[in-house]
């Protein structure tokens, strides 16, 4: 496994990106806050899956479902997805994620 990875300053600029390359019409996205980062992982290759592309940042998000306005960069924690103009992430918090681990240690190397 290949990862590639590309960071932002703020969670709100991981969100924008990740609402930005979604297909169009996804409303619910899956984020992952673990050891202190926030991130998600692409496929650059998908057929092989040989690449991932880990889009993160430094920092964490409680579990749950959030809510994002991309035209003012604001998120919240919602109980419920309520409006078609805004765009969710459901926010997984994972006790261990190997894969994550192997990116982190990858990213780690190259620092």
């Amino acid at each position: 496994m290949k990862f590639e990875f590309e960071e932002f300053e703020t969670i709100e600029d991981v969100l924008i990106y990740l609402v930005s390359v979604a297909p169009y019409m996804k409303q619910v996205l899956p984020i992952s806050s673990y050891k202190e980062h926030v991130f998600s992982m692409v496929p650059i290759t998908p057929l092989s899956g040989d690449v991932l592309l880990m889009i993160y940042t430094k920092g964490k998000l409680e579990r749950g479902m959030y809510e994002f306005d991309i035209s003012t960069k604001k998120h919240k924690l919602v109980t419920a997805m309520e409006r078609a103009d805004k765009n969710y992430f459901i926010v997984i918090t994972p006790q261990r994620d190997t894969l994550a681990d192997a990116a982190l240690n990858e990213l780690n190397k190259q620092q």
